[in-house]
């Protein structure tokens, strides 16, 4: 069985799509490894909800300050300049719009961008947290995930039947088989992952997915 890119190499691809000077909040889960790839002596600014602004990469053993944690609760670094503050300020950020990228997982996104990633129908656990002010405060939403469920289930679907988290938000979505746009025409399939073709990418997927002219491999 062919396998696609890892947890990793999903959030390695995601912070290519990060600009000089940008503001990029990371989701709790797969997006918080994104941070891993963002050079320290780059000009983007990591931000996340707990009040933490300039944060770095994961880290592990003595690098470890509990009181220096992402939105999952995981040990990160400090970049030179990074600042605290509460969440007020943090929230006014984002719907403020002053956050250019939200990088966020997902259980289902449709093929109008329709986004749900707070709430399973089989699990009466979820908390919303601040991905529906992520989803329509910043400028640009990027969704990582599995391209299918542990049970084969397409997540890219025609219409999201998990409770919404924001209705056509997602401009972005990059999972283990492909980095997928939505337009307004549709889902474009722009790259798919190393040995997988566009059919085999199309059948693990919901709707209709359209052909970028310009179709390549993920490069990474």
């Amino acid at each position: 069985m062919k396998l696609g890119l890892t947890r990793e190499l999903i959030t390695m691809r995601a912070a290519r799509e990060f600009k000089d000077s940008d503001y990029v909040n990371l989701g709790i889960g797969l997006p918080t490894l994104a941070s891993n790839f963002v050079p320290d002596n780059g000009n983007i600014t990591l931000h996340c909800e707990n009040g933490m602004i300039g944060y770095g990469r994961i880290v592990y053993d003595d690098e470890i300050d509990p009181e220096q944690v992402n939105a999952g609760s995981q040990p990160v670094m400090l970049k030179l300049g990074a600042s605290f503050c509460d969440s007020a300020a943090i929230f006014a950020m984002i719907r403020g719009g002053h956050i250019n990228v939200a990088v966020l997982g997902a259980f289902q996104v449709s093929e109008k961008g329709d986004l749900s990633n707070w709430r399973r129908l089989d699990k009466h656990l979820g908390s919303v947290g601040g991905s529906m002010d992520l989803v329509y405060g910043s400028r640009k939403v990027i969704v990582v995930m599995e391209h299918t469920t542990r049970n084969g289930q397409p997540r890219i679907v025609k219409k999201c039947t998990y409770p919404l988290t924001g209705r056509r938000c997602v401009d972005l979505i990059i999972t283990s088989l492909a980095v997928i746009e939505v337009t307004l025409k549709g889902l474009l399939l722009k790259e798919v992952a190393p040995g997988f073709t566009p059919e085999e990418v199309q059948k693990v997927t919901g709707p209709k997915l359209l052909i970028a002219p310009d179709l390549r491999e993920i490069d990474l």
